[in-house]
């Protein structure tokens, strides 16, 4: 499609949980509602329409063994794209992918710098690896560096323990966080177990990320902070393989990862029935293909969200979360087109028939 072109999008418009509309058009690569006089350069578009998909957890930039080079993470952009997913939040990366912001073909991304992890207590090469007495300064030097967001790692396995433990003492995350804050950014940390949970929720923190050890002590102060949880259930499936791998050398710690696996789909059904926020985050980049985010909503289906629900986790309610817009008038024309009703269906995700971004279909 040209530049001059005119795009009207038709069939049912789904901007929000209850609004509906039977058409759009996108002029200059901006949504409009108001059919533009005189166009004459029309192309049409049919369907059933969502704001471009968000994948509010994955790693534009990160391999297996750390960074990758800009041409692996243009393959990574491009696969989220194809996918429908047109905003990441990159919950951490060791790579700079500025580059990626100039370039009106590939999904619009939200850093969150890299990775702060206690030293020896993250997968190598992934993390900055600090004592608890710089963090204050590192999560100052990565809210600035990201785009509103921090990235702590809460816990990870203690090999003198042998099993998950939280990395940091509680008066090191109330400074780190009130600093971030200080600077304008949100802070979500990574956190599998337990008992890292309440200090950092009281601390201040704005989101957790996987969250698999929430309790029926935990779910109420998530709930009653407003504190968001991206449980990333794609990667939790990879629990009993890991568990098995670390069956040997750590046996508390395999127990753990396996009993978090199986009350996984409780876990997230019992914080989205007490009013936690939830959303769509696939944890892609690492040792995950890119392109899960269809496959996320439907795990959020299978732990008992309703699919219109969990459809705007990924959608129109992940962006307002994130501070961005939907199918909103005037916002930038971002955009997936599917052949029937992902609300009533939520497979039918994983084939868009149509990818818009910035007003050009792109896929």
């Amino acid at each position: 499609m040209s530049d001059r072109a005119v795009l009207r999008v038709r069939g049912r418009v789904l901007a929000g949980p209850e609004e509906v509309r039977d058409e759009l058009w996108v002029v200059g690569g901006r949504i409009t509602y108001d059919r533009p006089a005189g166009a004459r350069d029309v192309r049409t578009v049919e369907g059933w329409v969502l704001p471009g998909l968000v994948d509010a957890h994955c790693h534009v930039g990160l391999g297996e063994g750390g960074a990758v080079p800009d041409d692996v993470s243009e393959k990574q952009a491009l696969t989220e794209r194809e996918a429908g997913a047109l905003l990441l939040r990159d919950a951490g990366s060791p790579a700079d992918t500025r580059w990626i912001d100039d370039r009106e073909d590939l999904p619009k991304i939200i850093r969150a710098g890299r990775h702060i992890a206690r030293t020896r207590r993250y997968i190598r090469n992934f993390a900055w690896e600090i004592e608890p007495e710089d963090l204050v300064a590192y999560v100052a030097r990565e809210a600035r560096r990201g785009d509103g967001w921090v990235k702590l790692v809460g816990d990870w396995i203690d090999r003198g323990e042998g099993d998950l433990a939280p990395c940091w003492p509680r008066e090191s995350v109330e400074a780190a966080i009130a600093e971030a804050h200080r600077l304008g950014a949100r802070v979500t940390a990574h956190c599998f177990a337990e008992n890292s949970l309440r200090d950092l929720v009281e601390a201040g923190i704005d989101c957790v990320e996987h969250a698999t050890g929430l309790t029926e002590e935990t779910v109420p102060l998530f709930a009653e902070r407003g504190v968001a949880i991206v449980p990333t259930l794609v990667n939790i499936a990879t629990f009993p393989k890991l568990a098995a791998g670390g069956e040997e050398r750590f046996p508390r710690w395999s127990a753990h990862m396996r009993r978090l696996h199986e009350r996984r789909y409780d876990t997230v059904r019992s914080a989205w029935d007490a009013g936690v926020p939830v959303f769509v985050g696939t944890d892609a980049g690492g040792t995950l293909p890119h392109g899960l985010v269809a496959e996320e909503v439907a795990e959020l289906v299978r732990a008992g969200i309703p699919a219109a629900d969990a459809v705007g986790a990924a959608s129109w309610a992940a962006r307002s979360w994130l501070g961005r817009p939907g199918l909103d008038e005037g916002a930038p024309a971002d955009l997936v087109v599917y052949a029937s009703d992902p609300r009533q269906d939520v497979a039918v995700l994983a084939a868009p028939r149509r990818v818009v971004l910035d007003g050009r279909v792109v896929a």
